[in-house]
């Protein structure tokens, strides 16, 4: 017998209570970052290459394995304190305003570089129990490969390339159960 799952099984992340404590609306969320911590997580990932406002919150949902998607009300403040701050500079890029760290930006997380550490160890920390502990690895590499298969599977305007997904798809499962099948 085949185990059928909904769209549910997906969208709260994977275990038995799912990311936050269980389905929308049931169970306490998470608070990731205190007040104050998002000027330096954006700063850091600026340090690591110039990027418009999109891709600083697309970078940060993908380090933290989707549990955590800042809002543009989040970032594009953040990112106007920062460059009021002289922080960051901003460019316009085809058409996208991105956004560069400037050398007093450098200094300023140099400066404060044991908190920005313990923002980033105590968002690790919250991640892999989110995430469920021990499989929290298992767990990150389904979510990437559900969310992969989706795209693909939606953006895929062609049958070949749907067979393809759905003969890798059964490959892998075949894995996976002969893994088990050896225990």
């Amino acid at each position: 017998m085949t185990r059928q799952f909904g769209w549910n099984a997906f969208a709260f992340g994977f275990g038995p209570r799912g990311f936050w404590g269980g389905p929308r609306g049931g169970g306490r969320r998470r608070q990731w970052f205190e007040s104050g911590d998002m000027k330096y997580v954006i700063l850091k990932l600026l340090k690591d290459k110039p990027r418009h406002g999109y891709e600083v919150m697309k970078e940060l949902e993908d380090q933290m394995h989707g549990c955590y998607s800042p809002s543009p009300g989040t970032v594009y403040p953040t990112l106007q304190w920062l460059e009021d701050e002289g922080l960051v500079v901003a460019r316009e890029v085809e058409g996208k305003k991105v956004y560069e760290i400037t050398d007093t930006g450098r200094a300023f997380l140099e400066e404060h570089r044991d908190m920005v550490d313990d923002i980033f160890d105590r968002v690790r920390e919250a991640v892999d129990r989110a995430l469920g502990g021990a499989m929290g690895d298992v767990n990150r590499s389904l979510g990437r490969l559900v969310k992969v298969v989706y795209r693909t599977g939606w953006k895929a305007s062609d049958e070949a390339t749907r067979q393809r997904l759905v003969a890798i798809l059964d490959r892998v499962v075949g894995e996976v159960e002969a893994l088990v099948a050896t225990r």
